[in-house]
């Protein structure tokens, strides 16, 4: 069973443009964690990025670097061209369609990379190629983000998560949120160190992994 898309479509807006609400209720969140990581200038690769909208939002933001959304889906990708000719930010690139799953991303020279709300509603073998990329892709030093719901050990998951995790298991069994520990692991095999973990709205969270040198 395939996923509810998690976006809307405005009638009077076109008909490729999409609207994620939680976009709305997290991008400031999320902007004042980006804030403390992101280098001061480079190319910053979004992958998942869904409608587009935090990479507007984003490009608004941060002006002084160049902003490169992708997603695997091509009604995503046609959603982010359109919200980017809608508001018109000159600082982000035409969309990609990257998948996590494909051996190598056509993309080079990237300064960060960030992934928000994908790998809880997508199979493990996503997240291992995320981490495998993002570690062949980034210098010693540049920030790689992760954002969503996870689990830990040490903390009673909310009740709300909870009933998510067993709406991504109805949908597909392959899906369901990550525990930290284990997004730890696997970044440490491809280089990372987690620098930060950080309380968001909505009983999610911020992940902030390094590439060491």
């Amino acid at each position: 069973m395939t996923d509810p898309k998690p976006w809307t479509i405005d009638e009077a807006a076109p008909a490729e443009q999409r609207h994620a609400p939680a976009t709305l209720r997290n991008r400031d969140a999320i902007v004042a964690v980006l804030r403390d990581i992101l280098p001061d200038q480079g190319l910053i690769l979004e992958i998942a990025s869904g409608t587009g909208e935090h990479a507007v939002y984003f490009g608004r933001a941060f002006p002084e670097l160049t902003f490169q959304p992708s997603d695997p889906d091509p009604a995503c990708c046609e959603s982010i061209a359109a919200w980017t000719k809608r508001e018109g930010v000159a600082n982000i690139l035409p969309p990609l369609q990257l998948d996590a799953q494909t051996a190598q991303w056509d993309v080079q020279d990237v300064a960060a990379i960030l992934c928000i709300n994908m790998v809880h509603i997508s199979p493990w073998e996503s997240s291992i190629g995320l981490f495998d990329k993002a570690g062949r892709l980034l210098a010693p030093g540049a920030p790689f983000f992760l954002y969503g719901p996870y689990l830990r050990a040490e903390v009673e998951t909310a009740p709300g998560n909870l009933a998510f995790e067993r709406s991504l298991k109805s949908r597909n069994l392959r899906w369901g949120l990550r525990d930290v520990a284990d997004m730890d692991a696997l970044a440490e095999r491809n280089g990372f160190v987690r620098e930060n973990l950080i309380e968001m709205p909505a009983n999610n969270i911020s992940l902030v992994y390094r590439k060491q040198g």
